[in-house]
């Protein structure tokens, strides 16, 4: 395309938003709003996400070795377990270090048990991929020198499984949205474009090809998706460097942690604008396309 081509659809992209500045708003509108809805979603989702996956790493497996066995039974126990595709980290906890964990949690009242400690030696089983922990566990239980292998069956299993609903349920609503936004944003511009049908006729009887029709109506919608992500793209980045500010130093006592404010922010602000502009021009694309058949 010719730079003085170029200049002419430039320009007269600008002109039609002005000449029609009711659908113009009602376009620019049209994404504010789904933009606007889909960056909260997303600035939530992805922080839900963040602390699932950090519970998720926190689970564990506790495996309880059996009272009797001596130190080559527990060192074959242990080669055991780390042979295991699952795991990825084996540590091990002495029933002496046990009750000094408990004393020091629940209080000196459990002092009393230091001279006849009535707790198992534990290793501490992290694998690989969270989900992989109940696998593991029914593993090691098999193990002859395993007492029990406990990592809170019922919760762990419910919290995997919230995980994954959530995750689901984020993607299907990100993607409704988008196609929300994208139909709002075409069929606005069709009106426009069916305004200036007569327009368009005109232009190809006068030998205009498509792409020269085309190309200022793309370029519209991809003002009206930038200007459609203005007040988002703001909003989530206030909204966020605010709601941190004042959640962080509270959630951080339940040891749970947002995501910090520029590796969050940039990258949801690049993927909104990203969004603006694409179902923006897409949304021109496919408008204009049934007018062209004349």
């Amino acid at each position: 395309m010719k730079p003085r081509t170029f200049r002419r659809h430039f320009r007269e992209s600008f002109k039609n938003l002005r000449r029609n500045g009711w659908m113009t708003f009602a376009a620019v509108s049209a994404v504010t709003v789904t933009l606007l809805l889909t960056g909260i979603f997303l600035v939530i989702m992805l922080n839900l996400n963040k602390i699932g996956t950090d519970i998720e790493k926190d689970v564990e497996v506790r495996v309880h070795v059996k009272l009797d066995l001596t130190e080559a039974d527990k060192e074959q126990l242990r080669a055991q377990i780390e042979n295991l595709p699952e795991v990825e980290n084996v540590e091990y906890s002495s029933k002496e270090q046990e009750l000094q964990n408990i004393i020091k949690d629940m209080g000196s009242d459990f002092t009393l048990f230091e001279q006849s400690n009535p707790l198992y030696d534990v290793f501490i089983v992290k694998t690989a991929r969270p989900q992989d922990t109940p696998d593991a566990a029914r593993k090691i239980e098999q193990f002859a020198q395993t007492e029990t292998a406990i990592y809170g069956e019922e919760k762990v299993e419910n919290l995997f499984s919230f995980m994954k609903t959530a995750r689901n349920v984020g993607i299907v609503l990100v993607a409704g949205l988008l196609f929300t936004a994208m139909f709002l944003i075409s069929n606005t511009i069709k009106i426009t474009i069916f305004a200036r049908r007569k327009e368009i006729e005109i232009m190809k009887l006068v030998g205009a090809t498509n792409w020269f029709i085309r190309w200022p109506f793309l370029l519209e919608g991809l003002w009206i998706g930038l200007l459609g992500s203005i007040i988002p793209v703001t909003a989530v980045a206030v909204g966020y460097y605010y709601a941190e500010q004042a959640l962080s130093a509270k959630l951080a006592a339940h040891f749970v942690e947002f995501i910090g404010y520029i590796p969050l922010v940039v990258p949801v602000t690049v993927l909104m604008l990203a969004i603006a502009v694409f179902i923006g021009i897409w949304g021109s694309f496919i408008s204009v396309r049934r007018f062209l058949n004349v």
